[in-house]
């Protein structure tokens, strides 16, 4: 139903490993595999390991504190395929340990956080960017470590705002993933006083690694004038054909060319370069968004096993939420939760291939908390109820 790659067998390592520690958390990894459409280009394809390399190397800079401290840490990697029973999976890694990292769809966290085993368990979604899961369909026990669209659109509307440009265009694809993306840019422009974008759906299936000069041209010809292309692609399936054969020259942000991201290999300020070096010398290939996220996740419950001199999960997840908790996250400001969704409040690099162009919030982007807080779901604007 189900495979698991085990770092040694939770409840042996309950009984074992940790019982010579003063405290020990075990965790489990639970991704849900999920069927990927065909795209024109295979050219970056997922690592096996994405995410996992993440949580693992949380885990080697989690036991080297714990070692000072007689603090033991754990990782299980449970892997659940297309047709296998998640929530089974999920009750399983619950019976040994109350600390999951979610990988999987937005829908899927929410089953597993429903789960009555997972009621005092702590959950980190260290995947999915949908908006429900921090507004009306947000669970206490579930905590975010990936950014949502919310956030990563808000960045780029910054910056958008910063060069003036307020006439905007987007090309935006039929995935879900697509349309979330393009709904959170939309209620973006609006939320930062550029207004409303010019919008036009690519439902094509065309051939554009030969046909990119001719097709482009012709989809963006009546546009008009703009001054930013957006492109709303997920999936990475057609934006990367995008630039350069705009009818109107402009520059192309979003899903390609201007990226806003978690992480990126170029942001190299802030101690950055070296969690890039540790990560690459572990797994030889470079860091992305969703290892950081989970990597995120495995050093928040560090951080707060560290300060609290505590291992249940009630004690980590109100320490999470409290004035106390920060984490290092190497992107120039200490990290930490937002109370009201669970939400973690990270800087947005907006990255292109080979350099970082700018880090939000910007500038000149105040707020009476916390100026990451003009980054996504503020206070006022969440119906988060889970939370209060």
């Amino acid at each position: 139903m189900f495979r698991s790659t085990i770092l040694g067998l939770g409840l042996a390592w309950l009984s074992g490993v940790a019982a010579l520690a003063d405290l020990a958390v075990s965790v489990t990894y639970l991704q849900q595999a999920t069927p990927r459409p065909p795209v024109l280009s295979n050219l970056d394809p997922d690592p096996e390991n994405l995410g996992i390399a993440g949580a693992r190397l949380g885990l080697t800079e989690n036991e080297t504190t714990g070692r000072f401290l007689n603090h033991a840490y754990h990782l299980d990697v449970v892997e659940v395929p297309e047709d296998g029973d998640l929530l089974s999976a999920a009750r399983t890694a619950l019976a040994t340990s109350a600390f999951l990292i979610l990988d999987m769809p937005a829908a899927d966290a929410q089953r597993v956080a429903d789960l009555p085993e997972a009621a005092g368990a702590l959950l980190f979604n260290a995947a999915a960017g949908n908006m429900t899961l921090r507004d009306d369909g947000c669970r206490a026990n579930l905590f975010h470590t990936i950014p949502s669209d919310a956030m990563r659109a808000d960045a780029l509307m910054q910056f958008a705002v910063f060069k003036r440009w307020d006439k905007l265009a987007m090309i935006a694809g039929a995935h879900p993933d697509d349309i979330a993306f393009a709904t959170a840019l939309k209620r973006s422009a609006v939320k930062f006083g550029i207004g409303t974008i010019a919008e036009k759906t690519w439902d094509f299936d065309a051939d554009m690694r030969r046909n990119a000069a001719q097709e482009v041209p012709l989809f963006t010809q009546d546009f008009g004038d703009y001054a930013m292309m957006l492109v709303a692609d997920e999936l990475h399936d057609f934006g990367r054909y995008v630039a350069y054969n705009t009818w109107v020259p402009r520059p192309v942000a979003g899903s390609e060319g201007l990226r806003p991201v978690a992480w990126d290999r170029v942001v190299e300020q802030w101690g950055a370069a070296q969690l890039q070096n540790r990560f690459v010398e572990m797994t030889g290939r470079d860091m992305a968004p969703r290892d950081y996220a989970a990597w995120a996740a495995m050093r928040s419950l560090g951080e707060a096993m560290t300060r609290t001199n505590a291992d249940d999960a009630a004690t980590l997840r109100d320490f999470l939420l409290s004035d106390g908790f920060e984490l290092a996250g190497f992107k120039g400001r200490p990290l930490s939760f937002r109370t009201w969704n669970g939400q973690m409040r990270q800087p947005i690099p907006l990255v292109t291939d080979r350099a970082l162009v700018a880090l939000a919030p910007l500038d000149g982007y105040l707020h009476q908390r916390s100026e990451m807080d003009t980054l996504g779901l503020d206070e006022p604007e969440s119906r988060c109820e889970a939370f209060k």
